[in-house]
């Protein structure tokens, strides 16, 4: 019992003395966290821990990321405000949000620009995306190469179906407090009104605007289709989300796991383009289902009206010439 005793103690000890030794070689040299405002079944967050969980097992540990879905850390203004300061060290919200920062950050919300999916990768993961980038090292920021997916926008309405721009003249529509939305629909000759996402329900069912535009999984989770009856197809803007890192805390990472964490965020970020597309096909189904009547639209006339009322070359102006040349290499001639 004495020699076991002595065994047990001695084992005891020689424990707790490798013990912060252990721990130490376990605990990882880098941790980031990544704040995002999207809900924690959303594809973005669901593949942003994916991509996290890949870091963490081809560093073997040495890098960690913590995602905080939810605004967790605050809205998207405040998350921006902490990315930039370095108190978090990576962020993901859309390009509005971001052009107050970087103006160029917001064209790939140009109206009626991008006809389809290719079209949009074709820009954001070529020239058009390169610029944006290059905005964003200026800023003190580090965008990752291939952008996220947020879903072309929709118009909901109640009255009447959307099919031209003829049918938006004095419509009163719902848009995000926005200068681009807000003259995108003036020059369709609607009637825009900025209300929080919040109030547009209330302000749907009341009369305060007979219509809104959305990507079609958000009409869904806000139960538009409670207040309205038709769903046009028009797909006037494309919105995505950047994936972006503080400047100084990326400049620090060593360089192959600066290799590792951009190779897992970009893979990642093509799968989640994957999953929103499938999500939309689902809902056009399950929107139906629920009331919903959904026609398709043709670009050409709304691009035109546009083109007539100023509106391209008035957003030229205000982009500068390298964006705008690398846009329409991706879109066509638009101004």
């Amino acid at each position: 019992m004495i020699i076991a005793r002595r065994t047990f103690l001695t084992t005891a000890a020689s424990f707790v003395v490798a013990a912060p030794f252990m721990s130490k070689a376990r605990a990882a040299e880098v941790s980031w966290q990544f704040g995002h405002g999207f809900p924690a079944n959303h594809p973005l967050h669901v593949r942003a821990l994916e991509a996290a969980a890949r870091i963490k097992k081809e560093s073997d540990g040495r890098m960690e990321i913590d995602v905080l879905p939810n605004s967790q850390l605050g809205g998207d203004s405040d998350l921006l405000a902490q990315v930039r300061s370095g108190a978090i060290q990576m962020f993901s919200t859309g390009g509005l949000i971001l052009s107050t920062l970087v103006p160029v950050a917001s064209i790939n919300g140009m109206g009626f620009a991008f006809k389809d999916y290719d079209t949009v990768w074709s820009a954001m993961d070529g020239d058009l995306g390169k610029v944006v980038r290059t905005g964003f090292d200026k800023a003190g920021l580090h965008a990752f190469e291939r952008m996220w997916d947020n879903g072309f926008r929709q118009i909901t309405t109640k009255a009447k179906a959307i099919n031209g721009p003829e049918d938006l003249k004095s419509f009163k529509i719902r848009v995000p407090i926005s200068q681009l939305y807000v003259s995108l629909f003036s020059a369709l000759g609607a009637a825009p009104t900025s209300i929080n996402l919040a109030e547009v329900y209330t302000a749907l069912q009341t009369g305060v605007v007979d219509g809104q535009e959305n990507p079609l999984v958000v009409a869904n989770t806000a139960k538009f289709y409670e207040v309205q009856k038709y769903c046009s197809l028009t797909n006037h803007v494309w919105d995505g989300s950047w994936l972006l890192a503080n400047g100084r805390a990326w400049r620090q990472l060593p360089d192959d796991l600066k290799a590792i964490v951009a190779q897992s965020f970009n893979d990642s970020g093509v799968a989640q383009r994957q999953d929103i597309a499938k999500l939309n096909d689902n809902l056009q189904s399950d929107l139906q289902a629920k009331g919903l009547t959904f026609n398709k639209t043709d670009p050409a006339p709304f691009r035109e009206a546009l083109r007539k009322a100023g509106f391209y070359a008035d957003w030229k102006g205000k982009y500068g010439e390298e964006a705008w040349a690398a846009l329409e290499k991706a879109v066509g001639k638009l101004a």
